[in-house]
Formats: structure tokens, sequence, C-alpha cells
């Protein structure tokens, strides 16, 4: 299977100039449809009960999907799913579960850019043997 340069250099090799101009035709016509995607955030919102009443407003009221309501308010889609499947998010309790897990991200991540994460080394074990080599199975005295 021939890739679409290779497609058009051998068009060009045959004098095929009309199927050229219609090759090109289309590539303007895909690039007239196609529309810049807007990028993906990078540090999203942090998830409070406001935003979350403002997803199931959103999505009580209006027909977008969850990646719409996610990519409108500038959080996760999974985070969206949360609110409207399991009502999480919902109250400013600290000790609700998505709450402690967000603090400890958050801990962790100030950990990392402080660059004091602890790194964890194993300590060989006490009764530890040391391994024989692996012999080969067949060896040439075997046949």
């Amino acid at each position: 299977m021939a890739t679409l340069k290779e497609f058009e250099e051998a068009l060009r090799e045959q004098g095929m100039h009309m199927a050229l101009a219609i090759l090109e035709r289309l590539r303007e016509r895909d690039r007239a449809k196609r529309t810049v995607a807007p990028a993906r955030r990078v540090a999203g919102r942090k998830m409070t009960p406001e935003l979350a009443r403002r997803i199931l407003e959103l999505h009580a009221s209006t027909g977008m999907t969850q990646q719409e309501i996610a990519f409108e308010l500038g959080v996760n889609q999974g985070r969206v799913n949360e609110v409207i499947k399991r009502g999480k998010w919902l109250t400013e309790d600290p000790s609700a579960p998505e709450a402690v897990a967000r603090d400890k991200a958050l801990a962790r991540m100030e950990r990392d850019i402080a660059g004091r994460r602890p790194t964890r080394a194993r300590a060989p074990k006490k009764d530890a043997k040391p391994r024989k080599a692996a012999s080969p199975q067949l060896t040439f005295g075997d046949l």
C-alpha cells in the first residue's frame, strides 16, 4: 500500500495534472472543515460544592454531554460523571472520601515540587540466600 505522498509523486511522474488538481481541492475542502480544537487544560479547577451544583444544573437544563460540560467548566469529564451519577462533591464535608483524596494528592504534589519526596530503599532480607546462576538446559555432553 502506498502512502499519499508516494501516490502524489506517481501522479506527477505520469503527468496526471487533473488528478493532482482534484487531490488538492480535496485537501482544501478538508482544511476548511477542520476546526482548531481547543487545548486541553493543564491544571483544572478545584472541585467545590458550587461547581458540582453548576454541573448538575447544566446537565438538567441543557442537552450538553458530560464532555461538553467538563470543557465548559474546565474540569475532568470523570469528575462530571462522579457528580451526576454518584452525587459526589455536593457537600463541603472535609472528611468526605473525595475531599480526603484531593487533600492527599495536593500534599503529594507539594512534596514533589519541593523535591523532598522520600525514596523507598529496599533492605535486603536477613535470611536471603545467594541465588545460583541458572544452568543451561542442555549441554554438548548431554547429546
